[in-house]
């Protein structure tokens, strides 16, 4: 795979700044309410969501090859939402699901509506730690209220967690710890979400981060990178290769959080959702789902925006990834195409396939067409051929 030496993946930069001036007005968060006191990880009580099952989980076949559902064994294709931040100022949904959770509880329903079965939601790191041992408790709550309301609505999570999305809300302990300290904190992040979650079947799976780098040959000064629209949505699991190859590093990051959550669940799947680099360069290969990588992963999760034209072009990276897991197309949407060769990738895609899910900020098709501009008739018109895709139930 070519050598990144800093964040130079342009069509990847033009992708999420177009997805921010398309999709997010921008206004000012709502003002977090006060958090009570942190409380030690290890004095905290056990937060768990134990109850009988009103959905069946989702595993692995037993080749491994695809999605199953626990109760008939009939294969499971992901068909979902990126529930990232909301259209109108553009917040996080830790910023507002305490004061307005009637809004998640609208919006979940929403999106059920839409044929959807999977909502990813991204969790934000600064939300979940205090300090280094300090999980924050209420938001630990919050997440287990989250997952009841997901059962009862019918929807799975794919929960990606260890978001820095908003730079500004970043503590300065956690960018000050070197390599081994960040990632020890990143491991019981995952501990303490996983601890919550390890009962519930709407947990799809856990998705270690959202799209990670590795540096290049030069050490690097940062952990988040690519600001797009005020976000981060990429960042680096080191800043030092430390003569170390990015495979080695890779390798040891991805064994050190899954050990995490196996620690407490040793049910639910694990993935990392990736930037496809074989969609970029000529000739990448995976990184993260490389063969001395990606043992300890259950499925395949890539972000694919396919480009006007060039919809083959796409579809061949795609295969690159199908390396006998299931494949999920984690992020999709009609950036640098056409919404007829959007569809026609995921129609194409479907031979190695086992979902794809796109993109809801809050709003439904009527409320798209009732705003009269472009932008809302683009969306709407993409959330109704999206949801006439929808495979059937």
């Amino acid at each position: 795979m070519p050598t990144v030496r800093s964040w130079t993946r342009p069509r990847a930069r033009s992708r999420r700044v177009l997805l921010v001036l398309l999709l997010a007005a921008q206004r000012a968060s709502t003002a977090a309410s006060a958090e009570p006191a942190p409380v030690p990880d290890a004095e905290r009580p056990a937060t768990r969501v134990v109850r009988p099952a009103l959905l069946p989980s989702i595993r692995l076949s037993r080749a491994g090859r695809h999605l199953v559902r626990s109760d008939t064994d009939a294969r499971f294709i992901v068909w979902g939402v990126n529930y990232d931040h909301d259209e109108a100022g553009g917040r996080l949904i830790e910023d507002y699901w305490h004061e307005h959770w009637p809004t998640v509880v609208e919006d979940l329903r929403e999106i059920r509506q839409l044929k959807a079965n999977t909502v990813r939601i991204h969790l934000q790191l600064p939300r979940f730690m205090d300090a280094p041992e300090q999980v924050n408790e209420r938001n630990l709550a919050q997440l287990a209220k989250l997952l009841r309301l997901a059962e009862r609505t019918g929807l799975y999570l794919d929960i990606t967690g260890l978001g820095c999305y908003h730079k500004q809300d970043v503590p300065a302990w956690y960018d000050r710890l070197d390599e081994p300290a960040r990632w020890e904190v990143q491991a019981r992040f995952w501990r303490a979400v996983a601890q919550v979650c390890r009962d519930s079947p709407a947990v799809l799976c856990y998705d270690l981060m959202n799209e990670p780098i590795l540096p290049g040959t030069k050490p690097e000064t940062e952990w988040l990178t690519g600001e797009l629209g005020g976000k981060h949505f990429v960042q680096r699991i080191t800043l030092d290769l430390a003569e170390r190859s990015r495979l080695d590093v890779a390798r040891d990051w991805v064994q050190r959080l899954t050990s995490a959550i196996r620690e407490v669940d040793e049910q639910h799947l694990i993935t990392v959702g990736v930037i496809p680099w074989a969609h970029v360069f000529k000739g990448a290969r995976p990184i993260f789902y490389a063969p001395e990588v990606a043992g300890p992963l259950d499925l395949t999760s890539v972000h694919f925006y396919p480009r006007a034209g060039r919809v083959d072009e796409a579809l061949k990276a795609l295969k690159v990834y199908d390396v006998g897991k299931p494949l999920v197309v984690e992020e999709i949407f009609p950036l640098h195409c056409s919404m007829d060769e959007a569809a026609a990738f995921i129609d194409q895609s479907r031979t190695i396939a086992d979902g794809w899910i796109s993109f809801y900020w809050g709003r439904t098709i009527e409320q798209y067409q009732q705003q009269g501009d472009l932008k809302g008739a683009i969306i709407a018109q993409w959330l109704r051929k999206f949801r006439e895709m929808a495979p059937r139930e």
